[in-house]
């Protein structure tokens, strides 16, 4: 066959038992292309997917990860990955899987259908994909994969995080897959560099630490994406904010008010920024500094830019600061910022200042109040000698909007907070909340009982830009309507919460 060695490549080292080596892998064009369809008898893998406890969820034997140890060595001695990695994804795993099927045969593995379906489905997984992890990215129902160490996997489902049985043969072919991961994009992680930061092809953020800051082996953190883009209809459809505050931040989006995403770990604050981008018109230009690239706007007019660790003798870093700078030469009309983490908040509120309306970035923070200090903190991280009162009028001048989101302890997401920046009294910032979530109870379930509230403001500061952009009417209609349905207590917060 095509991928098959040829008798003088035969003298090549075998790579540790499931996991293939770096280079190989990083060969495939696609790893993580759905399984081709396969021959009548044996099952396709779109219903295995839909059972309630995947395939990546039971338990396997001892003897079962030596059978493939051995059909796994005997394969890479007879397969030609470079050959290999010339076929596309589907025309790959049919060729590893018809090898795999007479090694089988040759070797007398006595296996049930089933069994041998799922050691073919692991070996294409592990020489083409990311190995175990395969089944898990493949569910779009899941939020977060946590590995710790080869023998432990969790993953957040609905809010709640829950063991799964998925395993790896040890820490070795965990740390090869990590390799492979950060590898795509240019990136290392070993003892030297033990901490990476990277993403999959499809945008999922992922985070690795290796030994020996990881005691019990590596541990592999993935922040998933679903594979389609969430717009604000969905916030809610899945009860995080009501139609009229969705309306409110169309508006906000548009009429280009510069916001800050507030909101704690796993809270949902790219989802939003991703959705409340969708707002921007078509012929903006808009640049994205971010430290893993990961988000998604739909926008024709888009440049996005990364930030990039130092190189193996400590050079070449270029920091988040670095890139918002830069991008200031780029005649940016907005500029969205993934995440603020340090001093690059004062030049972000500088581009903010000087004609980039518009902008958007994500910070960690539990409050809107709890953001500005926290702005605060960053801009004098920066060494900047400037007197506090001076540091909030800046950040007065610059932020017109925050919107607070927050993961609440059943696990929902909710848009808790659309906060108006106001101006200054004395040395203190001033806010006002146009919508706000209050909770109520809780039901029988464990599930939080409350509503999104309108504070009844019915003329925001940035009435005027609505009017500059013929939004006010509309504006104004979903400000009210707010008010109304919060008087006869409309639960538009509460479903599917």
């Amino acid at each position: 066959m095509f991928g098959r060695r040829s008798n003088d490549q035969s003298s090549e080292r075998r790579v540790a038992p499931q996991a293939p080596e770096p280079q190989a892998a990083a060969a495939v064009i696609e790893p993580r292309a759905s399984t081709p369809a396969r021959a009548p008898a044996a099952p396709s893998p779109a219903p295995q997917r839909a059972e309630p406890v995947v395939e990546s969820q039971r338990r396997h034997s001892e003897e079962y990860y030596d059978v493939k140890t051995t059909v796994f060595n005997a394969l890479i001695d007879t397969i030609d990955l470079t050959q290999l990695s010339k076929l596309d994804n589907i025309a790959a795993r049919e060729e590893i899987r018809d090898i795999v099927s007479e090694i089988i045969q040759i070797k007398n593995v006595v296996m049930s259908i089933s069994e041998q379906e799922e050691l073919l489905e692991d070996i294409c997984n592990d020489v083409l994909g990311y190995g175990p992890l395969e089944p898990l990215l493949a569910r779009d129902d899941i939020a977060d994969i946590m590995v710790n160490g080869a023998g432990t996997t969790f993953i957040e489902v609905g809010g709640k995080v829950q063991k799964t049985n998925v395993r790896f043969a040890d820490n070795q072919q965990l740390m090869n897959i990590c390799q492979r991961i950060v590898s795509q994009i240019g990136r290392r992680v070993d003892e030297s560099s033990p901490i990476c930061d990277a993403r999959l092809p499809d945008g999922s953020r992922v985070n690795v630490i290796a030994p020996p800051l990881a005691i019990d082996g590596p541990a592999l953190t993935i922040r998933k994406f679903k594979k389609d883009r969430l717009r604000l209809e969905q916030l809610v459809k899945f009860g995080s904010i009501t139609p009229d505050a969705k309306t409110i931040l169309e508006i906000i989006g548009r009429v280009r008010c510069n916001v800050l995403i507030s909101g704690g770990t796993g809270s949902g604050k790219t989802t939003l920024l991703n959705c409340l981008t969708g707002s921007i018109d078509d012929d903006e230009r808009i640049i994205t500094c971010e430290d893993s690239a990961e988000l998604q706007l739909q926008q024709p007019h888009v440049v996005r830019l990364e930030t990039r660790p130092p190189n193996l003798e400590g050079e070449g870093e270029i920091k988040m600061r670095d890139l918002i700078k830069n991008c200031l030469r780029m005649r940016p009309e907005r500029i969205i910022v993934g995440e603020v983490r340090g001093p690059e908040a004062f030049d972000l509120l500088q581009a903010m200042n000087t004609g980039h309306d518009g902008s958007m970035g994500t910070l960690h923070a539990n409050s809107p109040r709890e953001a500005l200090s926290r702005l605060e903190s960053m801009i004098m991280q920066g060494g900047y000698a400037l007197p506090i009162k001076t540091i909030r009028e800046m950040i007065c001048g610059s932020i017109d909007i925050i919107v607070q989101a927050s993961r609440l302890r059943d696990g929902s997401r909710k848009i808790t907070h659309i906060t108006e920046v106001i101006g200054m009294e004395e040395e203190t910032i001033t806010l006002q909340n146009l919508i706000i979530y209050e909770i109520t109870g809780e039901d029988a379930h464990g599930k939080l009982i409350g509503h999104h509230r309108s504070t009844g403001i019915t003329r925001p500061r940035f009435m005027e830009r609505a009017e500059y952009y013929g939004e006010t009417e509309r504006l104004t209609r979903a400000l009210v309507q707010s008010e109304i349905e919060d008087k006869h207590g409309s639960p538009l917060g509460d479903r599917n919460g």
